[in-house]
Parts: C-alpha cells; structure tokens; sequence
C-alpha cells in the first residue's frame, strides 16, 4: 500500500493547481484524514514557492487551535525541503460549490441555516485571533451530499491577529474578494464578513454578483459597482433577506455588518419572522441553538458546547393537559421546557410552575434505581429539549462538567427559592 508519511494511502479525491488530495488513514490515531500534499515544483525556491510554504506555515500554526464542529480540524503539518503535506479532517460530502447553479439551488430556508452555522464558526476563529480571507463555496465542505452541515476549511490565507509576519497580498478568489481586499487596503474580519455575503447570494440565485472579463474590470465592479438584489434573481427571496444580503456585501465597511454577532442575530431573525421552517412542526438547528444560547440554564456554555449539547438533544412537542413525566417512572432523560408553561405536581397538587428555560427530571439520572419523584403536566401546549442519559455520558469532558454545573446552579436556585417560601408562611 501507498504511503505518504504514516499515513496508508487509499484513492485520490482532488486535484488542483498545486496540491493534490487523498482519502488516506492514520493508523496511528486509527482514522480516516484528507491529506493534502503539494506538488514539488511548488515547493522549490522561487516568489510563488515561497508565498507556498507560507500559506502552508500558516495552516500549520492552526493545527489544533480551531476547534469548532463547523471548522474543519488540521491534524498534522509537514514541511520539508522537498515535499509537504498537512492532514484533516475527512468530511466527505463535497462543497457548496454544487449548489450554485441555477438549476441545483437549494431551499431558502437551507441557505440561511447552512450562512448561520458559517457565521459563527468563523466568529469564532476571529474571536481566536483569525481572519480567513478566502471565503468561497469551494471552502465550504459538507457533512453529507444534501447539505445537512457544513465545515469550513483552508485557512491558508488567513491572517492572525497575534503572530507577526510577512503578509502575502493579493490572496483570495476574485469574486469573493471584498472591495479593501481587491483594493489592497488593510484588512479586518469584515473582509469575511463581505465574502460570507458573496456566498449567500450565490447560494440564492445561482449568479455572482459581479462578473467581468478580467480581473481589472471585476476589481473595478467590486469596489465601485452595486450589485443587484437577490430577489431579482429569484423572486422568492423576501426584502428581508434581500437586506442582509446586501448589507453582507456592502462595499462600505461603514454600512457593512460591523461584527459576526449581529449578522448571525439577522440570519436568526429572518429564520423566526418569515417561518422557513413552516413544512416542519420543530424548529430548525438555527433556531434551536438560538433558543438555547438565550437560556440562562446554558449561560456557561460556550457555543463550540451549545453545538455539541443540540446535537445530544431531541426535541418534541406535547400539547396542553399532557402528562409528560409520570411520578414512580424510571428516568432515563431530563428536559428543558422550550416554550410553553408546564407545573411540577405530587398526588395531584401543584408544586412549581415551569417557565421557559428550567430543567426538570434531571434528579433521577444521579438516583440509580429511583423513579420519578413527582408528575410534570404540560399547563399549555409546549416544546420539550430531552438530554438521555446515555447520550451525555457520550459528551465530551468539558460539556458534561458544563451541564453538572447547570444543574446545581438551577438545584441553588430552588433550595433558595423554596427558602424565601418558608420565610413568608
């Protein structure tokens, strides 16, 4: 068998100007990684060798340091004189780039989810000191060949914010380049944020938003041209996202979003206001991690961890009158109370109302072989987020402890509510 380094080589899976891909496999870590090797003649000394072996440095200072379940993870970075190699993560569906064309678009409601999770993915490698710089659908991999997640990937043309070094000018794709960035101007995290945008327009419609003839003319159209609204392009686009788009891709960096927070705020907003998810009866992964990142029960979570608990949940809908845990029952799961109101009761007397946001039934996970000590009925129609037990014994050490933290901040908050009740009897 093939190899390159430790690493068994098992088929080619991409091919570009100076590097070629490999689904390969790490017998060391046991797992499948794309490897990407550079080809030689793109290592020796020349300019464009040099820029080369930049880009790749830079990768190689990334190794680790991003880790996000929409980023893609490097592995391992190899640098020698006459080859050169990085390995990462496998995600094996394509890239966005399939669905860019008119006739392969996909539903609204899937664009603003899909620039959602884009969006705080790369806040967070900002809030790490990280520009990307070359934001483009071919940089955008997808988990499955539906879209159903995302990472992004190459960071080779990113800029740190912490680590002083010569910067290559002129990287990136032309279409996707902000008006600074074709204008050669300093570069802020907006230079993402004005890609992002390209992309979601793409996305929409099918078209850049400028083209030209030559990089000249396409450089001129971006920094001094004004695109045409997506809706024009596809009259199902409504103003609303009409509006975050050019706002996205605004060549004023003024008018521009100022920051990731408040374009990911939009994208929410737009998802919640126009009801994209109306075919559906549960809210969309969008959605849900908003709901979740506005629950105090959630508070000590970063959003790397709000990702991975969405991911161990389950989410359902009772409606007014429901018995949703029964007093004596084993529990096997705990909830949260998404919407709605619902009201903790013994023998059919209340004890606590539920508001949205409070856990419930979590004491039986730390009770082996005790039953529920109490029925939760459901006071109106509500949505429930429902963590089993076995699914947090499969989180990671970090999210646990987060969520064990979470339940005796909400375990204090009773006893001294309970507390202030006793005081006033």
């Amino acid at each position: 068998m093939a190899r390159i380094g430790r690493y068994e080589i098992i088929q080619p899976i991409g091919d570009g100007s100076s590097s070629e891909v490999f689904l390969a496999f790490d017998p060391f870590f046991e797992r499948h990684v794309a490897l990407k090797r550079f080809h030689p003649e793109h290592l020796r000394d020349t300019e464009a060798a040099r820029a080369q072996r930049q880009q790749l440095q830079m990768e190689a200072a990334l190794a680790g340091r991003l880790q996000h379940p929409h980023i893609v993870q490097i592995f391992d970075v190899t640098i020698g004189e006459d080859d050169a190699y990085l390995a990462m993560e496998y995600v094996p569906g394509g890239t966005l780039q399939n669905f860019c064309r008119v006739d392969n678009l996909l539903p609204v409601d899937r664009v603003v989810e899909i620039l959602f999770k884009c969006s705080r993915a790369l806040e967070y490698a900002w809030r790490q000191g990280v520009t990307h710089r070359d934001i483009k659908p071919a940089n955008i991999l997808l988990t499955t060949d539906d879209a159903a997640d995302v990472k992004v990937s190459d960071f080779g043309s990113a800029l740190f914010q912490d680590y002083e070094r010569t910067v290559v000018s002129g990287i990136g794709s032309p279409a996707y380049m902000s008006p600074e960035q074709v204008l050669e101007e300093p570069l802020n995290h907006q230079t993402d944020i004005y890609s992002l945008g390209v992309v979601m327009y793409q996305l929409l419609t099918g078209r850049l938003p400028f083209t030209a003839s030559n990089h000249v003319s396409l450089a001129h159209r971006i920094s001094q041209g004004d695109a045409p609204p997506p809706s024009s392009q596809r009259p199902d686009v409504p103003q609303a996202l009409d509006d975050i788009v050019m706002r996205a891709m605004h060549r004023s960096r003024d008018i521009r979003y100022a920051g990731w927070q408040e374009f990911s705020h939009d994208l929410a907003q737009f998802a919640r206001t126009q009801k994209l998810t109306a075919r559906h009866t549960l809210p969309s992964e969008t959605q849900r991690f908003q709901l979740m990142r506005a629950m105090p029960f959630f508070q000590r979570f970063d959003d790397v961890h709000i990702w991975e608990a969405l991911h161990l949940s389950s989410w359902r809908e009772v409606s007014a009158g429901s018995l949703v845990m029964r007093e004596g029952d084993a529990g096997s799961y705990f909830a949260l109370l998404a919407s709605g109101h619902a009201s903790i009761c013994s023998h059919g007397l209340p004890l606590y109302r539920l508001v949205v946001g409070e856990c419930f039934g979590e004491m039986s996970l730390f009770g082996a072989g005790h039953g529920r000590s109490a029925d939760v009925i459901a006071d109106s129609d509500c949505m429930l987020i429902e963590v089993r037990g076995q699914a947090l014994d499969r989180a990671s050490s970090e999210c646990r402890m987060l969520f064990f933290r979470a339940f005796l901040d909400t375990l204090a908050h009773r006893l001294a509510a309970a507390n202030e009740r006793i005081i006033h009897l």
